[in-house]
């Protein structure tokens, strides 16, 4: 597998990956990191170098993940990342790109979308969908049937009541409870 990233983001996939997975090159668009975790970091991926592996964006902010599939689409499939710790149900739906951290629970009926972080003890409880280009934050929760808009990020133990719709580009911050809806583009801070 190849890996874009070379900071904190791809710091952890390489810890989970490393040795069970090869990795077989790791690429960043600064061309300044030269090492990761012992990983020669090869730079910007070139306009005529060809895939003979899925690759793994392993960038934490979600607009810049979403940059990155839009550019490498054409160009090779995308891994996806189970920690062998994760607990998710065999009923359940994770699409290409998505990262399931350690211990993090995905139940029965959900869907998580494409090139998704499912962080570091996180739970998705049953029948929650989850859009592209999420971040669901280390110990965040969402109740059963909760449904994040794409590009949202779930911040650190927050929790999302049951049944409640979140929409795109959204920030729930670090603790936040989110009881009612939120539109598009809002940030919820504290209880809603």
């Amino acid at each position: 597998m190849y890996i874009f990233g070379a900071s904190g983001q791809a710091r952890a996939i390489i810890d989970i990956l490393d040795p069970a997975v090869k990795i077989a090159g790791v690429f960043d668009d600064d061309a300044t990191i030269k090492e990761i975790l012992g990983f020669e970091v090869s730079g910007p991926v070139p306009d005529s170098f060809v895939f003979d592996q899925p690759l793994f964006i392993a960038i934490g902010n979600n607009k810049r993940r979403e940059q990155l599939f839009l550019k490498f689409q054409e160009r090779t499939s995308f891994g996806t990342i189970v920690h062998e710790s994760a607990i998710v149900s065999k009923r359940s739906f994770i699409d290409e790109g998505t990262v399931v951290m350690e211990g993090a629970i995905v139940k029965v009926n959900a869907t998580i979308g494409k090139q998704v972080i499912v962080n570091t003890s996180s739970s998705i409880d049953h029948d929650c969908v989850v859009g592209d280009f999420v971040h669901i934050a280390p110990q965040a929760t969402l109740c059963g049937g909760a449904q994040i808009g794409e590009g949202t990020l779930v911040g650190a133990n927050s929790t999302v009541l049951p049944g409640v719709k979140i929409g795109k580009w959204c920030t729930v911050a670090a603790g936040a409870v989110v009881s009612k809806n939120l539109a598009d583009g809002a940030t919820q801070i504290g209880y809603s």
